[in-house]
């Protein structure tokens, strides 16, 4: 069995970033799938944090899992691993003190890149969940991060949200996280090519975009031109597992045929409506 080390695999994606391409991540969300997708030829791999929550809790995405659990997972893809993976580290589990911890338990668990968002999460009390916490704090976080590395080769990348910033605004806090030593910078949120082009042409560093198949960024020429290296369509694989899984109990159980789609049946298995209740009652979310 092929082995390669954690560091090679960060050498690996380092040279993604370096290279004049743009890439497809596989999603990534335990052993077998990092081991399918490194078998079908993929450059990288990537454990979504909604994803991690899907796997490990039946949860939705709000944030609910701990690092220890985040950590476990990818422990367990990194013992396996073929090809470089990313971590969706979220928002770092907490302060910058925080961010230091989960980059040594994820360089640990031989991620060979992770994302440190500046979304304000958990949300707050009165707070919108996209509220984003200042630039310097998220400043404060990418230093702290890249203080915690060891290995000079694991690449952090600071993300932000572009669809809640006016292009002013993203161009000032993206800027800044270059500054701070980012070794990429991963947008959510970019509309079309001419939006990502006024963002792109401040920046030197590697982008990665997290488009959810946006027709409007498909154009993968135009995407590597524009610096964007790393691409995130979602994570298909998983959600066709979860169907997959219904389907087969449903006819070993001999159910009728069901037409819900792979998103239907995760928001029906992870009772979100019951943890937004929870949250308009114990925290006043602002809608």
């Amino acid at each position: 069995m092929q082995r390669t080390s954690h560091h090679d695999l960060r050498a690996a994606f380092r040279a993604l970033l370096e290279s004049d391409s743009c890439y497809s991540t596989a999603s990534t969300f335990d052993p077998m799938s990092a081991r399918i997708a490194a078998d079908l030829g993929f450059e990288v791999g990537i454990l979504g944090g909604s994803v991690a929550s899907l796997q490990v809790l039946a949860a939705p995405d709000f944030a609910l899992i701990t690092l220890s659990e985040f950590v476990e997972q990818a422990v367990r893809i990194g013992r396996v691993a073929r090809l470089p993976v990313i971590a969706d580290a979220d928002h770092g589990y907490g302060n910058a003190l925080n961010v230091m911890r989960t980059v040594t338990e994820l360089e640990r668990a031989g991620i060979a890149a992770l994302t440190l968002e500046d979304t304000l999460l958990p949300a707050q009390f009165g707070h919108k969940s996209t509220d984003l916490i200042s630039v310097q704090e998220g400043v404060g976080k990418i230093r702290a991060a890249l203080e915690a590395r060891i290995d000079p080769a694991l690449s952090i990348i600071a993300r932000t949200n572009a669809g809640v910033l006016d292009t002013e605004e993203l161009i000032v806090r993206v800027q800044a996280y270059q500054a701070a030593g980012a070794d990429g910078i991963c947008m959510v949120g970019i509309r079309d090519f001419e939006h990502l082009q006024q963002v792109s042409e401040h920046l030197s560093v590697p982008l990665m975009l997290v488009t959810y198949d946006n027709p409007e960024l498909r154009d993968r020429k135009r995407l590597a031109e524009l610096g964007v290296r790393i691409v995130v369509n979602g994570h298909a694989a998983y959600f066709a597992a979860i169907k997959a899984t219904y389907d087969c109990l449903r006819e070993q159980r001999q159910i009728d045929a069901s037409d819900l789609s792979a998103s239907a049946l995760s928001n029906k298995y992870t009772h979100p409506d019951e943890y937004r209740i929870w949250a308009r009652e114990y925290m006043d979310v602002k809608e």
